[in-house]
């Protein structure tokens, strides 16, 4: 009889043991981390990817002539920590597209020229090639990459109205937005550079993100009372087209063009009572889903 309990209790520890270590190991973890302005680390579980790096310390490049604020000098914030942490452990960059507060002078020369860079289309990939970078890939509509899916969203980086407008209309260019899919973790749609359009909108419909990255600075050109890229009332838009879905606004107290600060856009979800879905993070933070 004693020896029974002897084997039923070494077995009963082993079981403890087992659940303890169990309960020590870390679920796989989806997760945002903001940078600074539009970039961000992304990450599934292992597999981390960097979205639009502008890598450069505060005041390293004039502001965009004829916007707002043109006098400030762009970034307008430093890093949140050294750039070396930004590169850490990254296995792919993904740009929405080349203008500078979304891939720059800085960032071309920090980043490993054999990093895997996912690209909108042939004259982005032909930049990047001319700088060195080995493994330029231009999405298609469908990859995956690190066991994670990447789909392609069309993205409008202004109204209609500028696009009628030339030089404008080259200026702005063509941008991309982004959904990311794993198996079992959180979908993340980030809908980039782009004004409300109907693509946006069917992109919540038929991927059903979890989790939505707006860029919500409202940067502004001269001459046009709306703005380039998304603002304030966008939040309560997608808030109430996906009202499960968290909203991760960005894209703000950066760049000089920026019309719309956190502070302001914590001011409007709060009177709008949708602070609890709208994840407003400040330089350096990172979300986990």
């Amino acid at each position: 009889m004693k020896s029974t309990s002897l084997a039923l209790g070494a077995l009963l520890a082993l079981g403890l043991a087992t659940a303890a270590d169990a309960a020590d190991t870390p679920a796989t973890t989806t997760s945002i981390q903001q940078i600074r302005n539009a970039t961000a680390r992304i990450t599934y579980g292992d597999t981390v990817l960097l979205v639009d790096p502008m890598l450069a310390a505060k005041g390293a490049y004039p502001g965009f002539p004829d916007t707002y604020r043109s006098e400030l000098r762009n970034p307008t914030v430093e890093l949140p920590f050294d750039v070396s942490q930004v590169l850490k452990d990254v296995d792919a960059v993904l740009l929405t597209h080349t203008h500078l507060d979304h891939w720059d002078p800085a960032a071309e020369t920090l980043i490993p020229r054999e990093m895997p860079m996912f690209v909108q289309h042939e004259a982005d990939a032909a930049l990047l090639r001319a700088k060195g970078f080995a493994d330029v890939r231009i999405l298609p509509a469908h990859t995956t990459f690190g066991g994670v899916r990447i789909t392609r969203v069309a993205a409008q980086h202004g109204s209609a109205d500028m696009f009628k407008v030339e030089p404008l209309a080259t200026l702005l260019g063509s941008v991309t937005g982004f959904v990311f899919e794993k198996s079992g973790q959180p979908t993340i749609y980030l809908a980039g550079d782009t004004v409300w359009t109907g693509d946006v909108q069917d992109a919540i419909k038929r991927h059903t993100p979890d989790v939505i990255v707006l860029n919500t600075g409202d940067a502004r050109v001269k001459g046009f009372d709306t703005g380039i890229i998304m603002g304030v009332d966008d939040t309560s838009r997608v808030h109430a087209l996906a009202p499960k879905a968290k909203i991760v606004a960005v894209h703000m107290d950066a760049v000089n063009h920026m019309t719309v600060s956190r502070a302001d856009l914590r001011r409007y979800v709060d009177e709008k009572a949708i602070q609890d879905s709208v994840l407003i993070p400040e330089d350096g933070e990172t979300l986990t889903f």
